[in-house]
């Protein structure tokens, strides 16, 4: 691979840039707290190696050259965020609730349980999100030498990607955590107003987004 500094540089800006993955990790932490925002990490980071590998075998190029398919992934990725977004608008979390408490039942959410469903939402974010697609397939082959082997080197940049969102998103988790403990509920459910909102306005730009 040539250029590491310029990849490094372009991989940093990717993952400071918010999008989908930064709205709904900082719209999880408010909402549930630590162990599920880590676990949508964790899924964010699993859809992020998956279209890496993707691209290596030429899926990306063959989703980007398919209007029928490439919508399909707009339209689904919409959905979700629109949805995740309508949820944190529409939670009603009685006054001094802590988070981490199912609103249904008003009986505590274990840990696992919290990050398997944190994760579930960060890998369909990350898979849905046609753009990642495009990011692929146009930056990777501009950091391959000529007879490269493509697949280890694209999974080798997707894991430095996935290494920088780590460590980025564990620190926006981290901020979250302390406003949540040092700020009113009011507050929390403030920010949980926010992260809706943006999560609903990225998902009608998505949705409206032409290609």
């Amino acid at each position: 691979m040539r250029s590491i500094p310029e990849f490094l540089l372009v991989a940093i800006l990717l993952t400071v840039t918010p999008g989908p993955a930064t709205a709904a990790i900082v719209r999880t932490a408010a909402k549930d707290g630590r162990a599920a925002a880590q676990g949508t990490v964790a899924g964010n980071s699993i859809g992020v190696l998956l279209w890496g590998g993707l691209s290596a075998v030429g899926v990306s190029a063959l989703i980007l050259a398919s209007q029928i398919a490439y919508d399909v992934l707009r339209i689904t990725g919409a959905v979700v965020l629109v949805v995740l977004g309508l949820r944190s608008l529409l939670a009603r979390r009685r006054e001094g609730e802590p988070i981490g408490v199912d609103p249904r039942t008003r009986q505590p959410v274990g840990r696992i349980r919290a990050a398997l469903a944190g994760g579930r939402i960060g890998l369909v974010t990350s898979v849905c999100n046609p753009k990642l697609a495009v990011f692929f397939v146009a930056l990777f082959p501009q950091f391959l030498e000529p007879g490269t082997a493509v697949l280890p080197a694209a999974l080798a940049m997707a894991l430095v990607i996935v290494t920088l969102d780590m460590f980025w998103y564990s620190t926006l988790i981290y901020a979250v955590h302390r406003m949540r403990i040092l700020l009113r509920p009011r507050v929390h459910q403030w920010m949980e107003r926010v992260t809706g909102g943006v999560l609903v306005a990225l998902g009608i730009r998505l949705a409206v987004d032409t290609r």
